[in-house]
C-alpha cells in the first residue's frame, strides 16, 4: 500500500479496497508523505555535503601548522575526521577560524580535536607529523597520520611526540 501512497493513488484506490475487504488496516496519514520525502532528501544532502569534503588539504611543501578535526552533521548523525594544514596561519586557531566558516555554509559542525606542526618534503615523499597547539592541545597524531595515508598513498610519513 505504501507504494500507492507514494503514487497519489491510495485517495482512489482506498474505497475499493476497503469494500473488498482489502483496507488492511491502513490508515495513512497522506500529509507524512511530503515531509518524509523532504526529510530523506535533506539528509541525502546533509551526507553528500558531508562525503563532498576533502580528507586532507595540506601545503604542498614546507613545515607548516595543522589541525585535526571532527566534521559532523548538524544532528550529529555522521561525522569524519579530516587534517588541514597551512603555512599561511600563524596560530592554529586561524586555520580553524577558516574552516568553520566554510563548513557552516555546508551546514556541517566542527570541532578541533588538537594540533601540531607538519614538516611535508613533496621531492623526497616524506611527510613528518609532530609538536602541538598551545590553544588546542596535541592531535593524535596516529589518526591524522592514518587520514594522511589515504592521500599521499606512495609516502613514507612518520609521527611523533617531539615538538621540533
Amino acid at each position: 500500500m505504501p507504494a500507492l501512497a507514494s503514487l497519489g493513488l491510495w485517495r482512489t484506490a482506498r474505497p475499493t479496497l476497503r469494500r473488498l475487504g482489502l483496507g488492511l488496516g491502513l490508515d495513512l496519514d497522506l500529509a507524512a508523505f511530503p515531509r518524509q520525502r523532504q526529510q530523506q532528501q535533506q539528509q541525502r544532502r546533509d551526507m553528500a555535503a558531508l562525503a563532498g569534503v576533502a580528507d586532507v588539504e595540506i601545503d604542498p611543501d614546507g613545515v607548516f601548522k595543522y589541525i585535526l578535526v571532527k566534521l559532523s552533521r548538524r544532528d550529529g548523525s555522521e561525522h569524519k575526521d579530516i587534517v588541514r594544514g597551512t603555512k599561511n596561519a600563524e596560530y592554529h586557531n586561524h586555520i580553524f577560524e577558516k574552516l568553520t566558516s566554510e563548513m557552516e555554509k555546508l551546514e556541517l559542525d566542527c570541532k578541533c580535536l588538537g594540533g601540531g606542526k607538519i614538516d611535508h618534503n613533496s621531492k623526497q615523499k616524506k611527510i613528518r607529523v609532530f609538536g602541538l597547539s598551545t590553544g588546542f592541545g596535541k592531535a593524535d597524531h596516529s589518526i591524522s597520520v592514518e587520514k594522511l595515508k589515504t592521500v599521499y598513498k606512495d609516502y613514507e610519513i612518520t609521527w611523533s611526540d617531539e615538538t621540533k
